[in-house]
């Protein structure tokens, strides 16, 4: 039981940083990202906390990117 937790734990608490620190958008890419992450992780093999993790880091760099190239394109200055 201890093995499920910690690792719980680790990705709530960087999801909970990252949702913190960030602005709503990319939050939401996060979340969207940890939770097919955490879907296709489990079907996998069961690695749902992985999946989830790696699922969050690669939605949030696609939101980023995202908005990045949106803020471009209006010749605002990007942020972050």
């Amino acid at each position: 039981m201890h093995k499920i937790f910690t690792p719980a734990l680790a990705v709530l608490a960087l999801a909970g940083s990252t949702i913190a620190l960030d602005s709503p958008a990319a939050a939401k890419g996060c979340i969207r990202g940890a939770v097919a992450g955490g879907v296709a992780g489990h079907y996998a093999g069961h690695h749902a906390v992985a999946g989830a993790a790696a699922g969050c880091a690669l939605a949030h760099h696609h939101y980023s990117k995202k908005a990045k190239a949106a803020a471009a394109q209006q010749g605002a200055p990007a942020q972050r």
